[in-house]
């Protein structure tokens, strides 16, 4: 298991990173999910489980990192690659009252 230490650059909270998500294509929602359900995870990782083509996978990643929505770390095994985990976001309804 991989533990990431803190959010790096997040300076956004989880609800402005769930209004960030919700604009984007669904590629992109359904490897957010896909994260959310087994991070951290490499590319090659992500696209087997999503069924996405590798141009797809790797476009959606862009935008949710772009969009400060998963963070990138090193892949120690093998420095070529990246390992992708989530950042929390909050749905307007999970806020509590």
């Amino acid at each position: 298991m991989v533990v990431f230490a803190g959010h790096s650059g997040s300076n956004s909270t989880p609800y402005e990173r769930f209004e960030r998500l919700i604009e984007l294509p669904p590629s992109a929602k359904l490897v957010y999910r896909v994260l959310e359900e087994d991070a951290p995870m490499t590319q090659k990782q992500v696209r087997n489980e999503a069924l996405l083509p590798a141009r797809t996978t790797r476009d959606a990643l862009t935008k949710l990192k772009d969009g400060n929505l998963i963070e990138e770390r090193l892949y120690l095994p093998d420095a070529r690659k990246r390992l992708y985990a989530p950042l929390e976001i909050e749905r307007p309804d999970d806020a509590v009252e």
